[in-house]
């Protein structure tokens, strides 16, 4: 006599399809919980950390809290946040409305020129006032295109971001025939640091499709995120 096939009970399969359905819907919804959980967290982080420096300078019978407290009889349970942001924003743009009239730049040129006798200020101040002017200047100096270069050795390709044709002593001193151009190679996950390159025209890829803000994401991202494919299947 043979033996009967055996079949597993049918209440261990359904069990196990409960659990694929219970897995599957966390999964998606942590996709759609956790970017909007950490972007509130961000902005959270960063109007506190504003508030931390620009409440001090503010009186403390004017700080939110004390205000509801004394006029409305109301304590909120946690601390108010933004109104140092809000001080901030308008303070900078009561500077900017200062810094362009003919007072206001001879006051910036008076205050360059005493920071300009100050050995160890002065590298610091030129430093940051370089990037200042470079990341917030509202020029046509910034990153505009996209790239692909081989890095860090032939047939290995990474994406890359085109700044500006290579000028001056660089260009005249690298020994190459044709265009230079000047290519900011970012890392993962973090694009803020990276490699500042000078690379041959003629070895740069420009990519037409892809723009700045979606090799961000795919550098970001460590390749996971392809911002074109995504358009696609949601288009379908």
């Amino acid at each position: 006599m043979t033996a009967e096939p055996q079949h597993p009970p049918a209440h261990s399969h359904a069990r196990r399809t409960l659990l694929g359905a219970f897995r599957a819907n966390f999964l998606t919804g942590l996709v759609v919980v956790l970017p909007v959980g950490l972007t509130i967290w961000l902005i959270w982080k960063i109007v506190g950390w504003i508030d931390s420096w620009v409440l001090p300078f503010v009186p403390y019978a004017f700080h939110p809290d004390v205000m509801l407290d004394r006029y409305l009889g109301y304590q909120p349970p946690v601390s108010i946040r933004g109104f140092g942001v809000i001080i901030f924003l308008v303070f900078t743009i009561f500077v900017g409305w200062i810094a362009k009239g003919l007072i206001g730049r001879q006051m910036i040129g008076w205050g360059e020129g005493l920071v300009d006798r100050m050995p160890f200020v002065r590298s610091i101040y030129n430093g940051l006032k370089q990037i200042a002017e470079t990341v917030f200047s509202q020029s046509e100096s910034k990153f505009d295109t996209a790239c692909l270069i081989e890095y860090p050795r032939p047939g290995i390709w990474a994406v890359g971001f085109v700044s500006t044709a290579a000028k001056g002593e660089i260009a005249e001193k690298i020994p190459v025939s044709g265009e230079l151009l000047t290519v900011f190679l970012p890392t993962t996950p973090n694009p803020t640091s990276g490699f500042l390159l000078y690379v041959p025209r003629t070895d740069v890829i420009l990519l037409d499709k892809m723009g700045v803000e979606d090799a961000a994401k795919l550098i970001i991202s460590a390749g996971l995120v392809y911002p074109a494919e995504k358009a696609a299947i949601a288009a379908r």
